[in-house]
């Protein structure tokens, strides 16, 4: 069955949040149609002509890659400008999306799955570091007759309310007795007007997203018996995630270069780095950067790092973090970022089982490593 487009990028929000994005990128739904049914997905790097016919043939009606597939402005799209197969993809009919720098910064994402392989523990932020608005939290507190607390609870919780870390339904519930007097005009689902009541009822507490407020209300107050229910919502003061570039700590135990080029090997693939310094050396405290992070070099630097992998680096950069004695790891553009495709695969299929996600076995480095 599957799903349209909206609500597929609305997934992929939910593993990268799009927000994340750099402010000169070009994330999220690139061509198609909103309404358009997204069943069968195939995942790559980059969108090239190989990647699209594999699409066509294989039934795909959508492609996910990491990298957009518009970049620059386009002043022209027809068969025969520069980029033909963004004129196939529109004809048609694919749907397409990127998540580029989302996936770099987001928890989870091409940069912590990096880190992992390297063994870095307990990974920090290493460049932009960033918060989310959607990250911040409010307390709801609604009062419901004893006899209504149960589904009212599940109301909010299937709105989006109860969520703590790998937690879900979380609440606090305390019992007390709730009393008013209807006025005239007033239509009370207990008691009577001019009567004064006095009923049991339920101090509901839950936690909401604040991308979930008006969500989670409506919902709450659908379940309500009470023509005029008593709630409120209280800003918390949490410690709001961090997310951006790169990430940096102390290996779980001292290695070598090339002990960590190594793990890196049979994580992501790649059969030729470019390695900078020592391979012998041992090294206690390293950084990652996907894709062509190179400029970044000095934070790892700054951060008391001795090795920094990323996918590749300028002649310059090299040069001066030879200079400064940094050891580096380059394992060339692309393949320091296609192994989280199957990670992003696996996370689709988990949110929505009716649809089908699949890696590209066409999408590969452009360039072909050999001795001459």
């Amino acid at each position: 069955m599957g799903v349209n487009a909206k609500q597929f990028l609305s997934l992929i929000n939910q593993i990268y949040p799009l927000q994340l994005a750099q402010q000169w990128d070009n994330t999220g739904h690139l061509i198609g149609d909103e309404d358009g049914q997204v069943r069968k997905v195939l995942l790559c790097i980059d969108l090239t002509e190989a990647v699209y016919s594999e699409a066509e043939r294989g039934g795909f009606d959508a492609i996910l890659c990491y990298h957009p597939v518009i970049w620059e402005g386009l002043k022209k799209v027809t068969k025969q400008s520069k980029k033909p197969v963004i004129y196939k993809l529109i004809r048609n009919g694919f749907n397409v999306f990127s998540v580029h720098t989302a996936c770099d910064a987001a928890q989870g994402g091409v940069n912590d799955k990096l880190a992992e392989a390297v063994g870095i523990e307990k990974p920090k932020i290493l460049s932009d570091p960033i918060e989310l608005d959607s990250d911040k939290l409010w307390k709801l507190t609604v009062f419901v007759p004893k006899d209504y607390a149960a589904s009212a609870a599940e109301a909010a919780f299937k709105a989006g309310a109860g969520k703590i870390g790998n937690y879900e339904a979380c609440s606090f519930r305390t019992e007390g007795k709730g009393t008013f007097r209807p006025l005239s005009g007033a239509k009370p689902a207990m008691g009577s007007v001019d009567s004064f009541e006095e009923v049991s009822e339920i101090r509901l507490e839950a936690v909401v997203p604040e991308d979930k407020r008006r969500k989670v209300l409506e919902a709450v107050l659908k379940a309500h018996p009470y023509e005029m229910p008593a709630y409120d919502f209280v800003s918390m003061e949490t410690l709001k995630t961090k997310y951006g570039l790169g990430r940096y700590g102390k290996l779980k135990a001292p290695a070598t270069v090339e002990e960590v080029a190594k793990r890196i090997k049979q994580a992501a693939g790649g059969e030729v780095f470019g390695l900078i310094g020592n391979t012998k050396r041992t090294v206690e405290t390293a950084a990652v950067c996907a894709g062509s992070c190179g400029s970044i070099f000095s934070s790892a630097i700054k951060a008391g790092c001795q090795l920094y992998i990323t996918g590749e680096m300028k002649h310059h950069e090299a040069l001066m973090a030879q200079e400064e004695g940094l050891s580096c790891i380059c394992l060339s553009h692309s393949v320091s970022e296609r192994f989280i495709l199957k990670s992003l695969a696996e996370n689709l299929k988990s949110l929505n089982k009716d649809i089908l996600a699949e890696v590209s076995k066409e999408d590969k480095d452009p360039f072909r490593w050999t001795m001459l």
